[in-house]
């Protein structure tokens, strides 16, 4: 499972458009089995799972039927019946298959959007900001829901939610104004990190002074002042240093970029 992570315009979202044909790149190229995908969409599209940012749903049609529908667009023949019921049970609708999309939740919603990307079980899976606007238990059945499926397939996961890669991916790759500054496991990003973290405990007053010279990443008021995280090249005399988390790591690697 592939972690696709940067800020809000980092460029997430133009990639995978780019991957699944959406958008037509200006240049370089996009190569499946050493096969170059202009030449032969089919074959990529065949092999492929999507589930963009924002999709539409026929909200006046039953999770089964909208399923029926897609499996016809993607060309599923024989053991379609078999395969809809398979996706169906894998994201947890078997309760919903029934009711009229309209009725049921954004997470339940969510996992339609899922099942419909497993239908023709692909060998990719791209996900685009999957936990946008989700509560906090229907994010993490969904982290989950896409960890099982990475089990046996290749799962690319675009998010800006630190949170959303943290526990399920064992690659991360950081994306910042359209280039690549990361590519590699979690652990070896907040080594990256190690030394430029720390906690320091500092009046509220002195906040704007810290944020000129490092990041605030969190602040906790007590009744003697506040206990704030840092980070930055240049710690502030008096910090303590601290083992960062991957949230530290990918912000200190942002900062670094310019």
């Amino acid at each position: 499972m592939v972690g696709l992570i940067g800020p809000n315009g980092a460029g997430k979202t133009t990639f995978m458009k780019i991957l699944v044909r959406q958008l037509l790149a200006s240049g370089g190229s996009i190569k499946v089995d050493g096969t170059n995908a202009d030449k032969n969409e089919n074959y990529l599209k065949s092999r492929l799972g999507y589930l963009p940012q924002e999709f539409g749903l026929y909200e006046e049609l039953t999770v089964h039927q909208f399923l029926d529908y897609m499996a016809v667009l993607k060309g599923l023949g024989p053991g379609k019946k078999e395969r809809i019921e398979y996706c169906i049970e894998k994201t947890g609708l078997i309760e919903q298959q029934n009711a009229r999309i309209k009725t049921i939740s954004g997470g339940q919603k969510q996992r339609v959007g899922i099942a419909q990307a497993l239908l023709n079980d692909p060998e990719l899976l791209i996900v685009d900001e999957p936990t946008v606007g989700l509560d906090p238990a229907e994010r993490i059945r969904f982290r989950n829901l896409l960890a099982e499926n990475a089990s046996d397939r290749l799962v690319l996961l675009s998010t800006h939610i630190i949170e959303d890669v943290e526990s399920v991916c064992n690659r991360l790759i950081v994306l910042n104004r359209g280039k690549i500054l990361f590519d590699g496991s979690p652990v070896e990003l907040i080594k990256k990190a190690t030394g430029y973290v720390g906690v320091l405990e500092a009046g509220c007053e002195d906040s704007l002074e810290l944020e000129k010279d490092c990041i605030v990443t969190s602040r906790l008021i007590t009744e003697s002042g506040a206990c704030y995280r840092v980070v930055g090249n240049r710690l502030p005399p008096g910090t303590k240093p601290v083992t960062p988390s991957l949230e530290d790591a990918y912000m200190y690697l942002i900062t670094q970029s310019g």
